[in-house]
């Protein structure tokens, strides 16, 4: 039966396949290829952090049941190695052998230090000493210093020093500061990784040891939030708890340069408890979401035309008549195409009309994930405020977002919002708002129900559908 069904995890490797496949389609405007880059590593670091994690966890708790697939956990991992091998060197060879020439045509280079002038490597050792000296930790393994904790995502240098009086070698970690510029300017229109720059300079970290080796790695860690909600009595604490525990997850990953000593492999390998299978080996620099950067220079011609959201139509001729978002809905209802046309001015703008209409007495939401500046959680406070009942649902294990949830969680409930942490067993993904308002024929009710999430970050890049009733 097995070659009936498709795994799971390997689909998804698919999915992020055709990710990358618009870097490769050449259609589309250079920078925006590069952009498609960026979304491919991020999505493999999320893939890693909860699929890989969970699938390792089971070969921990040693299950060996293989599903309609026909394969156990073990295998599904060997199969994503492999996968994700032949993904890495993929993405690589479009990045380095394609994109960063092209963008060299116009004006744009990427350089390793071995590229740089003398004057640009005097020029970034001058940065070093005044920006990243000051700022850099080096955390050196001996018997009185245990191996260093290395964070999720984070970017390393790992550093094999030698005593030069005995002889003896140790390894050490230094951390690429996260509030840096990965790309920094060396001068106009090239472009240095600023790892680059640490690693040119390490020596300064270590004042008479000699410096054996030293290259980037990065970890990847179980990132998913394991939680018995079913058994938690405050299910608030049980996922702020949670979130604590998560920074030391299990390690499920490791990414090096593909230059890296063997002796300095060995020791993370050891450290993190991962296996050779476990390690992907790269020419590229390291996290390529890094690619972002990039992507925001300012050149236009090498972007998609920027679309501007508008306003819906009926929406837009009710303002320039002074009419409310309720008087639309009372006509017919109304649907709406995000981000074509735009979520501010539709759903942002009606919950902040009914938190400021007179009429309006109750206003009812579920929350699946939010923005950290979100508007339409402050209308809800503002509702509150003004002495509406406020009742808002919100899932406080949306996956990633769920920090984001218990601050804005806890600051409704300052704001007398009455606020419903989930479903004890399930996971609310629904988008829904329901407004009861007093009216010349008695209480009416409008809603809003949508396929994307309550987040006017998001709201602006993808496409989803809201309908107005």
């Amino acid at each position: 039966m097995s070659r009936w069904f498709g795994n799971r995890e390997l689909s998804w490797l698919d999915f992020n396949e055709r990710v990358l496949s618009l870097a490769r389609e050449t259609s589309v405007p250079l920078l925006e290829r590069l952009k498609f880059c960026a979304i491919f590593g991020s999505n493999l670091d999320e893939f890693f952090q909860v699929r890989v994690a969970a699938l390792k966890g089971q070969v921990a708790g040693d299950v060996v049941a293989t599903g309609a697939d026909g394969l156990s956990p073990k295998r599904q991992l060997i199969e994503i190695a492999k996968r994700v091998d032949s993904l890495t060197s993929e993405v690589e060879r479009i990045l380095m052998e394609d994109l960063l020439p092209q963008l060299t045509d116009h004006g744009v280079r990427v350089c390793r230090w071995f590229d740089l002038t003398e004057s640009e490597r005097e020029q970034m050792n001058s940065f070093f000493d005044r920006q990243l000296f000051p700022v850099l930790t080096p955390l050196a393994v001996d018997p009185s210093h245990p191996f260093p904790y290395i964070s999720n995502l984070a970017l390393s240098i790992g550093i094999l020093v030698r005593d030069p009086r005995n002889g003896e070698q140790r390894f050490a970690r230094v951390k690429v500061p996260t509030f840096l510029k990965r790309f920094q300017m060396v001068s106009e229109g090239r472009y240095v990784p600023v790892e680059d720059v640490i690693a040119a300079n390490i020596s300064a970290l270590f004042i008479g040891m000699d410096i054996v080796h030293a290259s980037t790695f990065r970890v990847t860690r179980n990132a998913d939030l394991t939680l018995e909600d079913e058994d938690a009595d405050d299910l608030l604490a049980a996922v702020e708890m949670e979130l604590r525990r998560r920074r030391f997850g299990r390690a499920v990953r490791l990414e090096v340069d593909k230059h890296i000593d063997s002796d300095v492999l060995e020791t993370l390998l050891e450290e993190l408890d991962l296996e050779h299978a476990d390690v992907t080996f790269n020419s590229a620099p390291l996290a390529l979401s890094a690619l972002w950067e990039l992507h925001a220079l300012d050149m236009p011609e090498l972007k998609d035309t920027p679309w501007s959201s508008v306003t819906a139509g009926r929406l837009l001729a009710a303002d320039g008549n002074d009419k409310s978002i309720f008087s639309v809905l009372r006509d017919r209802d109304l649907l709406v195409h995000h981000p074509y046309e735009s979520f501010s001015s539709s759903t942002e703008e009606f919950i902040e009309q009914a938190a400021n209409d007179p009429r309006v007495q109750g206003i009812k939401i579920t929350l699946y994930r939010t923005s950290g500046d979100s508007p339409i959680a402050r209308s809800l406070i503002k509702a509150a405020e003004n002495g509406k009942q406020v009742a808002a649902l919100i899932e406080l294990t949306a996956r990633f977002d769920e920090a984001t949830n218990v601050t804005w969680a806890k600051e409704l409930e300052r704001a007398g919002v009455h606020v419903v942490y989930g479903v004890v067993g399930l996971k609310t993904h629904c988008k829904c708002v329901l407004v009861v308002r007093q009216e010349e024929t008695g209480l009416r009710r409008y809603v809003h129900v949508g396929t994307g999430n309550y987040n006017s970050k998001t709201a602006r890049i993808y496409e989803d559908i809201g309908l107005f009733t």
